[in-house]
């Protein structure tokens, strides 16, 4: 046989190899061999199973054999699949749901998202994988986004400041509660809630209140307030049951006890009916999911919260504001930073982090499409299908029980409730039992008179003519009560109904940008990975999008699926005994896993555990969580190598005795680094009987090597939105799902309207949806099935070689101020910019904006140190990406030692300048020690210029002067 002919059977693949093409592991993990082997070379070990041996402690591993093993809850990923294979088995799963119309209301409502905000938004990259706009000045366009969504909260409400977004209408409910709370002057523990409240917000007020001692009552708001001191009160307009009435005299009459209101309300209402702010409300709070947001089993979707002004210091969450820049232009950014929790700790407002950012930018871009003309008419339209629809339902001798209502009739058919359902589901539309005596039917923008027709016929009334009830019924909001203000006067909601200009303001936005379709995000803590194309394909799919929320199970077998599968493999991937996916938020995570060692305690008998104890070095929401949870913090130090101090924390338990509660801490630690004792940390305070929360903040180090629930923690939750690739969306969503113990199990959330979404002995709900953001869950079911455990093994093992290149390669120009034994660090490193700002006067804030020249996102900046940035490349990134950034870094270094020299002037060089726009570099007159093309063409930046759209920009000024919505049209034209 020839050489060659030899060569050619040697490498000929089999036909199963050559099947299915790469596996999908190789297309998400960034290096290939060689550029692995290149980068563990630098590093200094021979392989990535040598580097987890001298970088993880072996207390810790998760033994390779008990990754085979699986029990009843613990069903280990099938195989890695192909992309083609796992859009089949999802569209399989979504063609098995039965989506009928959606007439159950309920606060979820049956919408259409434009296609173009559909396609340009909602399904583009350069919007669901941006990040938090913490770096404004490549953040312009999705800042002007939520800028427009909050000007038509405040338009709608009729009141002055509005956030960027809440997780839901529920969990805004209960935000406003706190806010209302905090500034309340009285002694009172007690808030009124209408008791035509939407139950599931009811739900969530409870399970809030439950542990700050604040009582919830219902009240019937038509009558009398109770005479004993309340602090505030929640109104709903219009309520669960459909009613539309008149806040204005039982809002003064809260206001005269020197109580405040807040009032939920519908934002398509608001369009039609006086808002909230007009009839004297102090808050406003709500969902805008039926500005084109779909349904999605419910969620994801932005609720919203508007105040007065003088509450605006009190908003809760993110809040966009106007400043202006370093040449005096307009410039957006998150206003009010003071409040972050990283800063504030358990000062905070809220422990909410986040916004629903993504959810928030299609709303605004629907009210944009439409304007106030198309949102008006979108209203009345969904208003006179009700009003013929409960006309048709009267005229056949069925009774219509509120004369007054926008989109919601309530039918009486005593003893037929059950009867009726069923009988609009056999002509395919979906309604709501509210009882054995009475019907809810919701009318949206896309009920038909098909629709119409078969509610009529569900309940016997026949012969009906739509066009005659039309012209004959009047409309049923009361003329006293229909707004008579103008909305949305701003020209941004008035210029583009058409298509081409909608489609062209939205890329205008989205180039503002710098999202992870553009460069590398290297952000620590906060693992900005590929969200692949095939992940996110399957959200949009009708037979998961057109699902409500409280929709029979049986309606929902393949959502069902990916669900039951997600908690299955989670339960596998950590170790934990149970998993529940109704946390919207890592936030909410946080705060239901600590409701789950409250509630433990108490069950024991246990009522005076209160005490959390949390590391110095910890995130910020988790005081702010703690703090919610209605615990104590006690802050525990950490050692000069970053670890949880072992001898203080044994000093601190030994101080808190048998009030201890739990400890959170972060695994590896927010330093960056897996610490070597958390075994000794654990058992201390299990030895007191405490509780262990892991943050799974850092999760991203630790799947396939190592599970907590295996290595003692009791509770984690899992940031779907970092680990599992559920992109951030520009600031959300997000899922915090929650993994516990077995003793912990019967006490994880669950939900008035589905019976499986927890334990009977639940703390009750911590989102308005049964299963949170369920719509985005097959992202991560699609991640999973693609990579299968070795996938994601090796996914984490890349992970921790990329962030020890990077520290290996910037140690010479950045410290490294964190490593662990061996000097390895874990999937991030902490890069130590304080003797630079020593000696040469270049700050963090600086070296943030320089990169923005070059091409790139900042790490994270000053945390969990002041002064530093904290890396973490992810296993997305290829090596050339990895060195283009490192090659930044460096030369950014080399800039610097120009200003330690005496070269550059330390108040005019390229790094405090930073960022530069192409206007600035164009002046007529240059009078700088550096050139144009030092200023704007780094030599190690990206070979693709991404040109800044602003300067730097003055946070400060906008803080003294608080812009956060569109300024009306009036105002534009003095």
């Amino acid at each position: 046989m020839s050489p060659s002919r030899d060569r050619r059977t040697t490498d000929r693949l089999s036909l199963a190899a050559l099947e299915h093409g790469r596996p999908f592991s190789e297309r998400h993990i960034g290096p290939d061999s060689a550029e692995l082997a290149a980068m563990l070379d630098t590093i200094g070990v021979g392989s990535l199973e040598e580097l987890a041996d001298r970088a993880m402690p072996t207390s810790i591993r998760t033994d390779p054999a008990d990754w085979e093993t699986s029990g009843q809850r613990d069903q280990a990923p099938p195989p890695a699949a192909t992309e083609d294979q796992v859009l089949t088995e999802l569209r399989t799963l979504a063609d098995s749901n039965t989506v009928l119309v959606p007439m159950l209301g309920l606060g979820y409502h049956g919408t259409i998202t434009p296609p173009v905000i559909r396609r340009n938004v909602l399904e583009d990259p350069a919007w669901y994988t941006a990040y938090t706009p913490y770096q404004p000045e490549i953040s312009q366009g999705r800042l002007e986004a939520l800028l427009n969504f909050q000007t038509v909260v405040c338009d709608l409400t009729g009141l002055d400041v509005a956030g960027a977004s809440m997780l839901d209408e529920s969990t805004a409910a209960a935000e406003a509660m706190l806010l209302l709370r905090r500034v309340d002057k009285s002694k009172s523990d007690v808030f009124l809630v209408d008791d035509d409240t939407l139950p599931q917000t009811i739900a969530v007020l409870r399970t809030r209140a439950e542990s700050l001692q604040i009582r919830i009552e219902l009240v019937d708001v038509t009558s009398e307030l109770p005479t004993d001191d309340f602090f505030g009160l929640l109104l709903a307009a219009p309520g669960a049951s459909g009613a539309v009435r008149d806040h204005t005299g039982v809002i003064a009459a809260a206001h005269e006890r020197g109580a405040k209101v807040v009032v939920a309300c519908d934002l398509l209402a608001a369009t039609m009916v006086t808002p909230p702010g007009e009839q004297g409300a102090d808050v406003a709070v709500g969902s805008t999911q039926r500005f084109g947001v779909p349904l999605g089993f419910g969620g994801p979707h932005a609720g919203f919260l508007a105040v007065r002004q003088q509450l605006a210091r009190q908003l809760p969450g993110r809040l966009v504001g106007t400043s202006i820049d370093a040449d005096g232009n307009p410039a957006h950014r998150l206003a009010l930073q003071t409040r972050e929790q990283h800063i504030r700790r358990d000062k905070a407002t809220s422990n909410i982090c986040t916004a629903q950012v993504l959810l928030a930018v299609i709303a605004s871009m629907y009210a944009v499409y439409h304007g106030p003309s198309g949102l008006t008419e979108i209203a009345r339209r969904t208003h006179r299908m009700a009003t013929v629809l409960a006309a048709g339902l009267a005229k056949g001798g069925v009774e219509v029980v509120h004369r007054s209502f926008f989109d919601t009739v309530l039918v009486h058919v005593p003893g037929g409730a059950a009867e009726a359902v069923a009988a609009c589901r056999r002509d395919g539309v979906l309604v709501r039992e509210v009882d054995a005596d009475h019907v809810g039917v919701s009318c949206s923008e896309v009920t038909t008179r098909e629709h119409l027709a078969a509610v009529w016929g569900a309940f016997g009334v026949q012969g009906v003519g739509v066009e005659d009830l039309d012209a004959a019924t009047e409309d049923a909001v009361p003329a006293a009560l229909e707004r008579s203000t103008a909305f949305l006067t701003n020209p941004v909601f008035h210029r583009h109904r058409s298509e081409t200009s909608l489609l062209r303001y939205l890329r205008m936005l989205s180039d503002k940008d710098v999202a992870l379709d553009r460069s590398m995000i290297p952000l620590g803590s906060c693992t900005m990975k590929l969200n692949a194309t095939a992940e996110m394909e399957p959200i949009t799919d009708p037979g998961f999008a057109g699902l409500h929320p409280f929709a029979p199970e049986s309606d929902a077998p393949g959502m069902m699926q990916v669900i039951g599968d997600l908690e299955a493999w989670l339960v596998h991937l950590t170790g934990y005994h149970s998993v529940s996916l109704q946390p919207n938020a890592g936030s909410q995570g946080e705060l239901a896993g600590l409701l789950a060692i409250r509630a433990y305690h108490r069950s024991r008998g246990d009522l005076d555990r209160d005490v959390c104890l949390i590391p110095s070095s910890a995130h910020g929401t988790n005081a702010a969580s703690a703090i919610s949870a209605g615990m104590r913090v006690k802050v525990v130090k950490t050692t000069e190598r970053g670890d949880v101090d072992v001898e203080d924390l044994q000093r601190v338990i030994d101080e808190v005795g048998d009030r201890l509660s739990a400890i959170m801490i972060t695994y590896p630690s927010t330093h960056g680094v897996y610490e070597p004792h958390v075994r000794k940390v654990l058992a201390a305070v299990h030895d007191a009987g405490g509780q262990v929360y892991v943050d799974g903040a850092n999760l991203n180090a630790l799947v396939g090597l190592a599970r907590p629930g295996r290595f003692g923690a009791d509770v984690s939750h899992l940031n779907l939105h970092k680990t599992f690739c559920i992109p951030h969306g520009g600031g959300g969503p997000g899922v915090g799902p929650i993994g516990v113990a077995e003793h912990l199990a019967p006490f994880l959330p669950n939900h008035p309207a589905q019976a499986s979404a927890g334990p009977e002995t639940g703390v009750g709900p911590v989102a308005g949806a049964p299963w949170g953001s369920a719509s985005i869950l097959p992202i991560s079911w699609a991640y999973v099935r693609l990579m299968g455990v070795d996938g994601l093994r090796r996914a984490t093992l890349t992970a921790v070689a990329a962030a020890n290149y990077v520290a290996a390669r910037l140690r010479d120009s950045f410290p490294v101020l964190y490593t662990g034994p061996g000097g390895f660090v874990a999937h991030e490193c902490i890069l130590d910019l304080r003797p630079l700002t020593k000696s040469s006067g270049i700050t963090v804030d600086d070296v943030a904006k320089r990169l923005a020249d070059y091409g790139f996102h900042s790490p994270t900046m000053s945390f969990p140190v002041a002064g530093t940035l904290m890396v973490e490349p992810t296993e997305s990134e290829n090596l050339a990406e990895i060195d283009r950034f490192c090659d930044a870094m460096i030369a950014i270094r080399a800039e610097a030692a120009r200003v330690e020299s005496g070269e550059w002037p330390a108040d005019d060089n390229p790094l405090v300048h930073a960022p530069f726009t192409a206007r600035s570099v164009l002046v007529d007159e240059w009078t700088h020690p550096f050139t144009r093309e030092e200023a704007a063409f780094p030599a190690a930046g990206r070979p693709d210029k991404i040109w800044v759209p602003v300067r730097r920009i003055d946070s400060a000024h906008g803080d003294r002067n608080l812009v956060c919505s569109c300024p009306p049209l009036e105002e534009l034209a003095s």
